[in-house]
């Protein structure tokens, strides 16, 4: 994507040092575009865990040059070990992301065949590049194929806009470029078909109203910014013509996990009529798992992330304010599951499913 005239992807090696990723600080936005340098397995645990970088497919992308950097720092003798350990440190940091696993085991996988640390930081280094560039190469094929869906709804409409909901991020953010539910939206803009993207603002973090608006506003898509709970009343006037999330981890019959609040939208849109589509790469379903609300870690976040809130202030500098008092307790589920049985179909790099087995194993029958 473009920023200022500029493409960008979220994360990448600095030009000229290979023993440098940059990656675009996602804390800071809307109000400052920064940035950031990590150099050490360390620095890219904590970019991934604090939500510098944040997103299925991103968190997969980093986790891949994590493991490269931690190859920058094993030892000749003990670097399998350390390797090892490494991809352990990386795997704890956002349980819920499946991508993040997926991308430490190739990692994993190729160390074991790995006979020197310089064959290692060789083919590790090659492993990261691709893991980013698969990425977005996926989200630019889910946007082909979500683009004919909204084709459909366009023509039904008689040319009228298509209006879509989305929650949290799923844009170019979470993903090294396109997105996931975006990359459709993107497509339909450029083809010239009217839409219009209800953006939920996705409490607490805000990633719609700080990130999906500031994209669809710099790629120049029309959108507003909505409450998180006002996406049924709008469904109920006629106000929505399709959902379309991304998600963080999909079981092999269909369950997604994505931000909380998603198994809402669902039931709200099938209580409407209105289609609900999760939009996905094949590095986000989990071939192991069938059950999701039973099977998915939910990763609980701190609590400071619902006492506070940043923004800013009439003098035009940047501040966190509290907003609930310290006694009282809360709990900070960062996900939740939308059972299959919600979802219209499942839009992936390979076409377009419906969340079962048996549609899913037609599209990945090496899969099962």
């Amino acid at each position: 994507m473009k920023i200022n005239n500029q493409h960008f992807r979220t994360i990448w090696l600095k030009p000229g040092d290979s023993g440098i990723v940059q990656i675009i600080d996602q804390r800071k936005l809307p109000f400052e575009f920064i940035i950031e340098e990590l150099h050490n397995l360390g620095e890219m645990s904590v970019a991934i865990k604090d939500m510098h970088v944040r997103g299925a497919g991103l968190i997969g992308a980093a986790a891949g040059y994590g493991m490269y950097l931690a190859s920058l720092e094993a030892g000749d003798i003990t670097f399998k070990d350390e390797v090892f350990k490494s991809g352990k440190l990386l795997k704890a940091t956002r349980p819920t992301a499946v991508n993040l696993q997926w991308a430490v085991n190739r990692h994993l996988e190729l160390l074991r065949n790995c006979i020197s640390l310089e064959e290692f930081r060789d083919k590790s280094l090659h492993l990261a590049n691709a893991i980013a560039d698969e990425d977005a190469a996926m989200c630019r094929s889910i946007g082909d194929h979500g683009l004919k869906v909204i084709e459909n709804l366009s023509k039904k409409k008689l040319g009228e806009t298509v209006n879509i909901l989305t929650h949290c991020n799923a844009g170019w953010l979470a993903f090294t470029d396109y997105g996931s539910a975006t990359a459709p939206i993107y497509l339909a803009h450029d083809k010239g078909i009217k839409v219009h993207v209800w953006v939920d603002e996705t409490r607490p973090r805000n990633q719609g109203a700080r990130l999906t608006a500031w994209e669809l506003g710099s790629h120049g898509v029309p959108h507003t910014v909505i409450p998180d709970n006002a996406g049924g009343h709008l469904m109920q006037h006629g106000l929505v013509d399709i959902v379309i999330t991304g998600a963080d981890r999909v079981t092999n019959s269909g369950d997604a996990a994505n931000k909380i609040g998603t198994y809402l939208k669902a039931l709200a849109a099938k209580d409407n009529q209105v289609p609900f589509y999760v939009a996905l790469p094949s590095s986000t379903f989990d071939w192991a798992m069938t059950d999701g609300i039973r099977e998915i870690p939910i990763e609980q976040r701190d609590a400071h992330e619902m006492k506070f809130m940043e923004g800013v202030l009439q003098d035009g500098s940047i501040a966190e304010i509290q907003i609930i008092p310290d006694r009282h307790a809360v709990e900070n589920y960062g996900f939740d599951v939308t059972p299959a049985r919600l979802i219209t179909g499942l839009i992936t790099e390979r076409g377009i499913c419906q969340a079962n087995q048996e549609s899913i194993r037609k599209l990945f029958t090496e899969k099962y």
